[in-house]
């Protein structure tokens, strides 16, 4: 992550994907110039368009403002803010746009910086573009880029963020609570810090953090809903566990984003990490006497060899945030291996008989349910 002090260059590019970061950077650099200056004539232009009409009217906002020093003297800050035609869409791309930039990159270069500074902001940026090379060569970039699933480290970055959020409230967070608030919100910088927000007032004049506090107002996404179903298939828990399926099924029905076989697929996930974990004890690679220890169970986890376990994310646990791994991990118990073997065996025809039959996908997949967590000694 880019330093957190104040840029020496008159000229700064503030970008990324990681909107959230690239907005509190990009308002801490504006303010912390407009003070060493002092002065009232800074200016902040909107440089967020629709299209190239609208782009080339921002940056002519953009000249005028940097060559007009302030009326009665001194220095000036101009913030292009949120700029969104630096990349490689349908604006940014067309012709006119494209010299327009290649032109203000000329004049950049040989602009006199002493009473000026000059702040862009904006997501993604294309950088094989000029413009983009002549601030990276004649000022400052800092770029951020967002947190994803697909990272192997992205839990620990947002553990990070939120902590160091919260001792600036000072405030502190328990660590299995801080793993669980991440895993209700997911890669989601701007959510994760108004929840922290949330969580420090919820507490009030108490100084920790616990995870009845979290589980009290931490809300969830809806990847963290879904693991409530998973989480009653873990603990063989059937009422629950039919009362969350019907809540996903009624989802699916009015979300684009969500449908019966994507439930299916998530309790078949489920599975596979219990198989996983339960080899993984019955190897040794993973002592028991972790279950109840969030500390203990995340330096075994650490502590496993690279390529012990699959490269295919799609089968490989341990992409999955560590919590939710110690969650399956204290319900590995609740399964035998061949129960848990029956189960995937139930599931995948569940599949099939999604694809090809017409039965109703509820009373499908209730029945397997049935059979696999209301099966235990039979």
């Amino acid at each position: 992550m880019p330093p957190a002090a104040k840029p020496s260059a008159p000229l700064v590019l503030v970008c990324g994907d990681d909107e959230f970061a690239v907005k509190q950077r990009a308002k801490e650099i504006y303010h912390a110039w407009c003070i060493e200056l002092g002065g009232m004539d800074h200016e902040t232009i909107d440089a967020a368009v629709g299209n190239s009409g609208e782009a080339l009217k921002a940056l002519s906002k953009l000249r005028e403002a940097i060559n007009t020093l302030p009326f009665f003297g001194g220095a000036k800050v101009v913030w292009f803010q949120n700029c969104s035609f630096f990349g490689d869409d349908r604006t940014a791309s067309s012709q006119v746009v494209t010299a327009d930039l290649g032109e203000l990159a000329q004049e950049l270069k040989t602009f006199n910086w002493q009473n000026v500074r000059l702040l862009i902001s904006a997501g993604k940026v294309d950088k094989r573009k000029t413009f983009y090379k002549t601030i990276d060569k004649a000022g400052t970039v800092e770029s951020f880029t967002g947190w994803s699933v697909d990272d192997k480290d992205w839990a620990d970055q947002a553990e990070m963020f939120a902590r160091r959020n919260l001792r600036e409230l000072k405030k502190e967070i328990a660590d299995t609570a801080l793993s669980e608030l991440v895993a209700n919100i997911g890669p989601n910088a701007r959510l994760l810090s108004s929840e922290v927000e949330k969580l420090s007032l919820f507490v009030g004049d108490r100084s920790r953090i616990t995870s009845e506090d979290v589980a009290t107002i931490s809300t969830k996404n809806k990847q963290a809903r879904a693991f409530a179903l998973g989480d009653a298939f873990g603990n063989r828990n059937l009422p629950v566990l039919l009362r969350c399926l019907d809540e996903e099924l009624w989802e699916a029905k009015h979300d684009r984003d969500k449908s019966e076989m994507r439930v299916l697929y998530g309790l078949i996930s489920k599975v596979r990490v219990l198989v996983v974990l339960k080899e993984l004890v019955d190897a040794g690679y993973l002592k028991t006497s972790a279950a109840g220890n969030y500390a203990a169970f995340k330096a075994q986890l650490e502590k496993l060899p690279t390529d012990l376990l699959p490269a295919d994310k799609k089968f490989n646990p341990m992409v999955m945030h560590p919590y939710v791994l110690f969650q399956a991990f204290s319900q590995v118990k609740n399964y035998s291996r061949e129960e848990l073997i029956r189960a995937m065996e139930l599931l995948l025809e569940c599949n099939m008989q999604f694809i090809s039959t017409g039965t109703d996908e509820a009373v499908v997949l209730q029945q397997a349910l049935v059979k696999i967590v209301g099966s235990r000694g039979k």
